[in-house]
């Protein structure tokens, strides 16, 4: 089943708040609407957009084009075990929803990514991760159609190519594939990841050490550093955590003497572009409507009614400030249309 709208104002659709319109939007319910709305793609060749939550894009312009909208809602067990659970779960199922579902139901292994925004669909191509667990730890299969043929296909955890913020459906894959539905293998036996900074400090601050103390610490830690989108328009963070060598974080040391580093192996390091960014002075800084959190420098705001070309025109002057000062390059995380 589907949903057809012409000439739809996208502001409702990215937490951003950009407002832009886009030449047609498709609702797909289920399955076969999202091969009916690519059957209509494939008969009107057009520039097209699959949007979900619209909670790591950033809109520069209207959009002229279909944009193809995965509203699949289902959450259903495939098997379990003494030890694990499996569950599918489609891509227009809100992340945070499935948190708690997880969590209500005691299993075990997304909790620390709790409260992050957007649809299950992008959590795979972006491999989203927050406090120590990437959402490859849990992912079993993804599920999807090929955007060409409308044909099926399954790909392991293992063929999908994940890393850091990466996978194959931000490379070798790139706007060829529609996810339609991802398989986790949850654990029903007790397990945290609580070594992320202060998490496990926090978690036992609340009480005991339990999936929904977890949970709550993790939304409490997100609330006290991420605005609300309904407070001021945002993609969460959104630039990646540099990866540098480790020769270079050594000669980075010199200049920023408190600067965090996390090993990736043995020879490069993870350092937080936060940081970068606060310590070149960005922090709670605007330029016209486009604004660095107070709280948060990895996160740039919509202060009101800002254009997508805003928030670019600030992105690319921190980018160039950090650059300068720290000889340390830092790429946005976000997606631009």
């Amino acid at each position: 089943m589907i949903e057809s709208i012409k000439n739809i104002d996208l502001k409702p659709f990215n937490t951003f708040g950009i407002s832009v319109r886009a030449k047609e939007f498709i609702s797909c319910q289920d399955l076969e609407g999202v091969k009916e709305a690519l059957a209509q793609l494939k008969s009107h060749p057009q520039a097209h957009l699959i949007l979900g939550g619209g909670s790591n894009i950033l809109f520069s312009k209207d959009f002229d084009g279909l944009i193809i909208h995965p509203d699949l809602t289902d959450i259903a067990v495939l098997k379990d075990d003494d030890t694990h659970v499996w569950i599918e779960v489609g891509a227009g199922v809100k992340w945070d929803d499935l948190v708690e579902h997880c969590v209500n139901n005691k299993w075990y292994g997304l909790e620390n990514l709790s409260y992050i925004p957007g649809c299950v669909g992008a959590c795979p191509v972006q491999n989203i991760g927050a406090y120590g667990v990437e959402a490859k730890d849990c992912i079993e299969t993804v599920k999807g159609v090929y955007i060409d043929s409308a044909e099926s296909f399954e790909l392991k955890n293992s063929q999908c190519n994940f890393a850091y913020r990466h996978s194959i459906f931000k490379a070798e894959l790139k706007n060829k594939t529609l996810i339609t539905s991802v398989v986790f293998k949850l654990s029903k036996k007790v397990g945290f990841n609580l070594s992320y900074g202060s998490v496990q400090e926090q978690v036992e601050a609340t009480g005991e050490v339990s999936l929904k103390n977890v949970r709550q610490t993790i939304i409490a830690i997100r609330k006290s550093k991420l605005p609300e989108p309904e407070e001021f328009g945002n993609a969460g963070s959104f630039f990646k955590n540099p990866i540098i060598s480790r020769s270079a974080f050594e000669a980075l040391k010199r200049k920023c003497l408190d600067m965090p580093h996390y090993p990736i192996d043995n020879d490069s390091v993870k350092i937080p572009a936060g940081r970068l960014i606060e310590q070149a002075g960005w922090k709670g800084k605007s330029i016209g409507r486009a604004g660095v959190h107070s709280r948060q420098a990895l996160v740039l705001i919509n202060r009101g009614n800002a254009a997508g070309a805003d928030v670019i025109y600030l992105a690319d002057t921190i980018i160039a400030d950090v650059k300068a000062r720290f000889g340390v390059c830092i790429e946005p995380e976000v997606n631009i249309i």
